[in-house]
């Protein structure tokens, strides 16, 4: 099974009432053939429910629709690769529109990343919204705070860069970031969480993990001119995924 990482919005549960929790996989490991691909995730329409700050929320997994998002931006990527045929290409366009219009929440509430987190995930992050956690099955880790603070932190971290003359491709992940953010309601909660990435660590290297605090130390030496300051942090973080990262471009 392939390690990944998640980054995720909570809306109130309210919002979506009538989904269904989610059960997890139905075997670890199993895929599912459909008339066009292959699955390792139920497809069921549910949602992941969770309590914070005494709220409870709800994340649609829209499992289907995500898949979908993922081939078109496939094909945008690599046109004319043959990965994604003209036939899957035009289909995957119509069924995504098409369970667009048939929700409210008809939009991706997940973004994912196989084998590492990517660096700018933790821009949206305190170094004290961090949460070692064991599910029973792993240690992991995850971070959670509002939506509110997630946007104004990664454009913060976009301003910084820019200002510090880096190039363009960087900036405009976090600005695509941001935009992805910002179409959700206000109320709602953003989470990035490890989940099976965390087993490409031991739990002692869990324990010290502080990826955020190591990204948020690396920009705001950035901010303040302080280069050495910048460099240290960004090379503890970096070292840190640098194995992790290897796994992405071995498979």
């Amino acid at each position: 099974m392939i390690a990944t990482a998640y980054l995720r919005v909570y809306i109130p549960s309210i919002e979506a009432a009538g989904l269904p929790p989610h059960r997890g996989l139905n075997a670890p490991g199993v895929l599912a053939l459909d008339d066009d691909f292959l699955w390792s995730e139920s497809t069921t329409d549910d949602a992941i429910f969770t309590t914070w700050q005494d709220t409870q929320y709800a994340c649609p997994r829209n499992a289907r629709l995500r898949m979908l998002e993922g081939v078109v931006a496939l094909n945008r990527q690599n046109p004319g690769s043959g990965l994604v045929s003209e036939q899957q290409r035009l289909y995957a366009i119509a069924e995504l529109s098409r369970l667009k219009r048939a929700s409210a929440i008809g939009r991706s509430f997940i973004l994912s990343s196989a084998w590492h987190v990517p660096l700018r995930w933790f821009c949206a992050f305190h170094p004290s919204e961090r949460d070692l956690y064991d599910d029973g099955v792993i240690t992991s880790i995850r971070y959670r705070t509002s939506l509110g603070e997630a946007v104004d932190r990664v454009r913060w971290a976009a301003s910084v860069m820019e200002n510090a003359g880096f190039p363009e491709g960087p900036i405009q992940h976090l600005n695509d970031l941001e935009r992805w953010l910002v179409e959700f309601s206000a109320e709602s909660m953003v989470e990035l969480d490890y989940a099976r990435v965390a087993t490409l660590f031991t739990d002692g290297d869990l324990v010290f993990d502080e990826s955020a605090g190591d990204v948020r130390d690396s920009l705001l030496g950035l901010e303040a001119g302080d280069l050495a300051r910048s460099g240290e942090g960004y090379q503890r973080v970096a070292r840190r995924w640098a194995s992790p990262q290897a796994y992405t471009f071995t498979n």
